[in-house]
């Protein structure tokens, strides 16, 4: 089935081939491209050799066409970008950027989750009832 990856800002296309495309920076501040396997719960991963991270490392991912961090807004860890599937139902996506970390989330209008991922369960806001997610950042 074909689906499409989009940038929530400029709502340009990611993906190209069999991989989205995204710029990141290491924690040294170092730019590289790392194109991810689309399908959720497949980790593979292409950079260029020079292009190097620690595993457990923060990697900043950005947009390759308008340069906007895709770091999510309500947690630090993840990136979020939209898929749009053949039917152009929209999902939010979030994966984690922490080198060696396998945790993603496919997150529909209805807040219905899909997790996939070793380390998905260090995540548990996706887990919160929606009655209860009020409460998260109250006083």
């Amino acid at each position: 089935m074909q689906k499409y990856y989009i940038c929530p800002e400029c709502k340009g296309h990611l993906k190209v081939g069999e991989y989205i495309i995204f710029a990141a920076k290491n924690q040294k501040k170092e730019s590289g491209l790392l194109l991810l396997h689309p399908k959720i719960g497949n980790y593979d991963s292409i950079k260029h050799p020079s292009f190097k991270h620690r595993k457990g490392e923060a990697i900043d991912f950005y947009c390759p066409l308008c340069n906007a961090s895709l770091v999510s807004r309500f947690d630090k860890n993840l990136v979020h970008v939209i898929m749009m599937d053949k039917d152009k139902m929209e999902y939010d996506i979030y994966f984690s950027r922490i080198a060696g970390e396998l945790s993603t989330y496919k997150v529909s209008d209805d807040s219905t989750v899909m997790s996939a991922g070793e380390h998905s369960h260090r995540y548990t806001f996706f887990r919160i009832p929606d009655k209860l997610k009020k409460y998260l950042h109250s006083g």
